[in-house]
């Protein structure tokens, strides 16, 4: 995800012949801004007719990223991407600053943190982290599949 790149609508022309629809939104990295950012991921999901499933499943990842980056570091700000392209939907949640090691998974009841990473793990066909490119924090993403029905 690109600096600056608040709310871009749609990002055409990545390779001849292909088309991806791509939202951007940048929030503060306070705990009201995990609500804005499931309000807008579900809204952007609607006007691209993603299908509920998908829709609901975007959402609670969202949910989940955003919660991470607020709590786990010490981010002004938090950035998010949508992207539908090729039969699949990413989301990515970008932060200003991470532990070291990156998210990890929960496995235990015992456990305090992780298990947030259990669900996104458990709705995703893939997830991951990687260091931002400009050395600015971390990018957490995961992909959903969609269906015939959905137009990302």
């Amino acid at each position: 995800m690109a600096p600056g790149s608040a709310l871009i609508p749609r990002l055409v022309d990545l390779s001849p012949g292909t088309e991806a629809l791509r939202y951007c939104f940048a929030l503060p990295a306070h705990p009201e801004s995990v609500a804005a950012a499931r309000r807008l991921t579900k809204a952007r999901l609607g006007e691209w007719h993603a299908g509920g499933d998908t829709r609901e499943a975007a959402v609670l990842i969202v949910s989940e990223l955003v919660t991470n980056a607020v709590v786990h570091t010490a981010s002004a700000r938090v950035l998010c991407e949508l992207r539908c392209l090729e039969g699949r939907l990413r989301v990515s949640v970008q932060d200003q600053g991470h532990q070291p090691g990156g998210p990890c998974l929960g496995r235990g009841a015992d456990d305090e943190h992780g298990r947030g990473l259990l669900l996104v793990d458990s709705l995703a066909t893939a997830w991951g982290s990687r260091d931002a490119g400009d050395g600015s924090g971390r990018i957490v993403w995961a992909e959903l599949p969609h269906g015939s029905e959905h137009t990302c």
